[in-house]
């Protein structure tokens, strides 16, 4: 296992980080039962989800191992309350179960039939993908999504890189950090946005944890791009909630690395500034060249560097250093106040027992400084916008739901 994903492995004990991957369906299966041996005859056919994880000794990293894909991976849940917003409560409660990648790495949850999902007159079905996230980042993990449900685009290619010698990975990584510092002060780097004051949304998650999604084509999201436009609505949808307290609004968005990904997990967070003072247009342009600032620092010898310095790091160290971490610790200040996490999931052509996919939609973890985390996704031209919130740090869900409504 890449030193990053056995980071995510072992830090997942203290800050729970299975993702959610929802694919929701036109229609009820005529046959529920092939459908499910379907996706099973994907998952046999995938590599990467025929394997666990072996944790053997404290002294090396944590290695994957084959293991078979059963039938026991696929949970089919009868609700007590079939409606759309019934089956996202449902889904909440997933959370609290988070899987032992020692036994199994992922799990798929089945919900029909449903009632009220966006774009489905009828019943629909809704399938849930759960996985632990150093089985993954998001651009992968959209990827084996997919391939679960018929496309047959193979995944990306991981070359793990060598670990090499620790003291000179660190001197390359101390030399290019100093590249960076240079190229900052001559403006050939923008430099980051910096910290910000924490605002209700930091809150640790307490209360009723929601789950919301609104629906929009792709042409009602004008902008650059749809993760700008995202993020200028979630603006003026926290400003509206918070008062001038949310003047310093700044957003983690996850953007995958250039490159041939060395791991599972190959991204780092962008904090962008969401500047609600601003006129809408403006704004817009501040969020994209927030963005494409991220993305160049990103592209600097001193992030390869950094990388390959984590890669040579002795698993004994970096599990000594997990440990350490304190999730109940408060910081005085955050990088952002919301995460926005934004994948495009391609076009509309997967299927699960003979029905179409009309949406699909990710609700990020949440930690303990952030109660309020949003998902961006699209597939075909249908963009779902999701907001993952708990009471503490939203305490009127739908009241916050109908602002980003409007602002969208």
């Amino acid at each position: 296992m890449a030193a990053v994903d056995a980071e995510f492995y072992w830090m997942s004990a203290k800050v729970p980080n299975d993702d959610f991957q929802l694919w929701a369906f036109d229609g009820q299966p005529a046959d529920l039962g092939a459908g499910i041996d379907e996706v099973l005859g994907r998952a046999r056919a995938c590599p990467d989800l025929t394997m666990r994880v072996h944790d053997g000794s404290p002294l090396t990293y944590p290695q994957w191992v084959p293991a078979p894909v059963s039938r026991e991976q696929i949970a089919c849940h009868d609700l007590a309350d079939r409606s759309w917003l019934g089956c996202l409560a449902a889904v909440v409660g997933l959370a609290d179960r988070q899987l032992d990648i020692r036994q199994m790495p992922w799990r798929i949850h089945v919900f029909t039939p449903v009632f009220g999902i966006p774009g489905v007159d009828g019943p629909g079905t809704v399938v849930l993908w759960q996985y632990p996230h150093a089985l993954a980042g998001g651009v992968r993990a959209s990827a084996m999504g997919a391939w679960l449900f018929g496309r047959t685009v193979p995944l990306p290619e991981v070359r793990p890189v060598r670990a090499g010698f620790l003291p000179w990975r660190a001197v390359d990584a101390a030399r290019t950090h100093r590249q960076l510092v240079r190229d900052t002060r001559a403006g050939l780097i923008a430099p980051g946005i910096g910290y910000r004051p924490l605002l209700p949304t930091n809150a640790r998650p307490a209360g009723v944890r929601s789950l919301r999604t609104l629906v929009r084509h792709r042409s009602q999201m004008p902008g650059p791009t749809v993760t700008v436009a995202a993020l200028a609505a979630v603006s003026t949808a926290l400003s509206g909630l918070f008062g001038d307290a949310a003047d310093s609004l700044a957003a983690e968005v996850p953007m995958a690395k250039s490159g041939v990904p060395p791991a599972y997990n190959h991204f780092g967070n962008v904090v962008v500034g969401l500047y609600p003072r601003l006129d809408r247009d403006t704004r817009v342009q501040r969020i994209a060249a927030d963005l494409a600032n991220g993305r160049r620092r990103f592209e600097h010898p001193s992030k390869g560097s950094e990388d390959r310095a984590l890669a040579a790091l002795p698993a004994a160290v970096l599990r000594w250093g997990v440990s350490l971490f304190d999730p109940d610790a408060r910081p005085t200040q955050v990088l952002g106040n919301t995460v926005v996490s934004s994948n495009n999931r391609g076009p509309a052509d997967l299927h699960f027992g003979g029905l179409p996919v009309v949406l699909t939609a990710t609700y990020p973890p949440l930690s303990s400084v952030m109660g309020l985390t949003h998902g961006v996704h699209g597939i075909g031209e249908t963009i779902a916008i999701s907001v993952n919130a708990a009471e503490s740090a939203v305490p009127d869900i739908d009241a916050y739901m109908e602002l980003l409504d409007a602002a969208l």
